[in-house]
């Protein structure tokens, strides 16, 4: 398959905008999920660690399979894994509003439609960034928003459902509402060359499969040969024959020769599968051996080490407020007369503008990406201190906002990965980041539920929370000052391949 230059806009317009509304249907439920919580608290009467793992599953599920994700998708291609997606989602939704138990929960809103969200989120990254190159930042930033604009809106409008229609009348709702991803998804034409390759083209292509089989072919060249001085010597004992007698041996030779023909080519056909079967079986051993090579290498380097441990555990510390601020408030007895906007809402926004600034103040050549994203761990790490100490709603809606915005950087967790361990390596070790990413996104909201069901209070719950951030940002910090470099320049030299941040990040 031949891609056409990215055109930089055209189509890729219309496939930002339809990726914008694509990850506003798919997340805006999974992400203002705290709204569905206090509801599945009521209805199930579970402790609040367990019913909390519908919503971290739902959000870290994807996170989690993004190697699986990303196969489908160039497998099948962007818009068939879309359309079935959307399927996933809404039927997840659907599914999940006759749901008996916590239990069903699990599979029907934290897999089926925490996959399908996962599925659509590489879908669509993968579209945009066939679509375009030169403006490619702008158009990812464009389409992120999606799910932050969602978070805003679903928030708001779940809650409105349920006092409507309940909260089974609500997830039907929200999952017809999701089946215009299907709509979106047909829109995302493939960017394809209409000329495929040359057949001579194709076969150059495949000289090194059939360089391993090279020899077989030999073989049975000789032994083809065989049989046909075998026939000829046999044509000469047929002559000698009396003429009655010729007609049944020739008929006999013939149908000799088409048996050991038929034979022949069955055992060139074992013979070449088998010698192919073991040459990829080599190269996918090798390429299973260089991927862990490599990723031992990555983790030699002190600042992935330190990174992939913050990003663990600021998921696990900074996911749960997103999920839980709506009970925090419930369980400090704020009025609803004082209630005026959604906190998740305020949450949502706030995502939205600190996606944009911090992607904006990433781009100045003076500012140390990594130590912005480490000042942003530290700052959600003391807001995560304070709030326990908020009593009213204006309070937690501050903390709110403060939260949603630091939790903006995301859009800047890239260009780390970028500057730390170099553009030909950031498939492979943001792949194993955001793994550990998803993990935390799962682990976390329970945990914190957990402290709440033994304790009765969220003060326990929060300073845990705040002391994961706080530690993963102090020792990616303490992993990329400068004093490192000049001790490892006196004593050794770095292993090949790996990269120190005064290195990486000088651009």
């Amino acid at each position: 398959m031949v891609f056409q230059k990215p055109p930089d806009g055209g189509w890729g317009w219309v496939i930002v905008v339809v990726s914008f509304f694509t990850q506003f249907l798919c997340y805006g439920s999974p992400l203002a999920v705290g709204v569905l919580y206090l509801e599945w608290l009521d209805a199930f009467g579970e402790g609040k660690g367990k019913t909390a793992w519908v919503g971290s599953l739902a959000n870290g599920i994807g996170l989690l399979a993004s190697p699986v994700c990303s196969i489908c998708v160039s497998s099948f291609g962007a818009r068939p894994i879309a359309i079935f997606s959307g399927f996933m989602v809404a039927g997840g939704l659907m599914m999940s509003s006759f749901a008996p138990n916590i239990y069903f929960l699990y599979l029907s809103y934290g897999i089926v439609v925490g996959l399908g969200c996962g599925l659509l989120y590489t879908a669509t990254v993968t579209i945009t960034c066939h679509y375009f190159d030169k403006r490619r930042g702008l158009a990812l930033g464009l389409i992120s928003t999606g799910s932050s604009v969602g978070l805003f809106i679903y928030a708001a409008l779940q809650r409105e459902l349920i006092d409507l229609y309940g909260l089974d009348g609500c997830l039907l709702i929200v999952g017809a509402l999701s089946l215009n991803i299907l709509a979106c998804g047909s829109l995302m034409r493939p960017l394809e060359s209409s000329d495929s390759p040359s057949p001579e083209k194709a076969c150059v292509d495949k000289v090194s499969d059939q360089y391993f089989v090279y020899h077989e072919k030999e073989k049975t060249v000789e032994e083809n040969i065989s049989i046909l001085e075998k026939g000829y010597i046999d044509e000469k004992c047929v002559n000698n024959v009396p003429d009655y007698k010729q007609d049944s041996i020739l008929n006999k030779n013939v149908l000799t020769s088409i048996n050991v023909n038929e034979k022949d080519t069955y055992k060139k056909k074992v013979v070449e599968q088998t010698n192919f079967c073991k040459q990829l079986a080599k190269r996918k051993w090798q390429l299973y051996l260089n991927y862990w090579e490599e990723t031992v290498v990555l983790f030699k380097n002190k600042v992935f080490s330190a990174l992939f441990v913050a990003i663990l555990l600021f998921d696990i510390g900074g996911f749960p407020p997103s999920l839980l601020m709506e009970d925090v408030a419930r369980s400090a007895n704020i009025s609803e007369d004082d209630y005026h906007v959604p906190l998740i809402s305020i949450i949502g926004i706030m995502t939205a503008v600190g996606k944009l600034t911090l992607g904006i103040l990433a781009d100045f050549k003076w500012i140390n990406t990594l130590y912005l994203y480490v000042s942003t761990l530290i700052m959600t790490g003391v807001a995560l201190f304070a709030i326990p100490f908020a009593k009213s709603y204006l309070t937690l809606a501050m903390l709110s906002g403060i939260l949603g915005f630091l939790t903006g950087n995301w859009s800047i967790f890239p260009y780390v990965t970028t500057k730390t361990v170099g553009i030909e390596k950031l498939t492979h070790a943001y792949g194993i980041l955001m793994f550990f990413a998803g993990l935390g996104n799962s682990l976390g909201p329970p945990i914190v539920g957990w402290f709440y069901d033994w304790t009765q209070e969220y003060g326990t719950a929060f300073y845990f929370s705040g002391f994961c951030v706080l530690l993963g940002g102090f020792l990616l910090l303490l992993a990329a000052l400068p004093c490192w470099n000049a001790c490892t320049n006196q004593s050794s030299k770095l292993p090949p391949n790996t990269y120190s941040y005064k290195v990486a990040s000088s651009a």
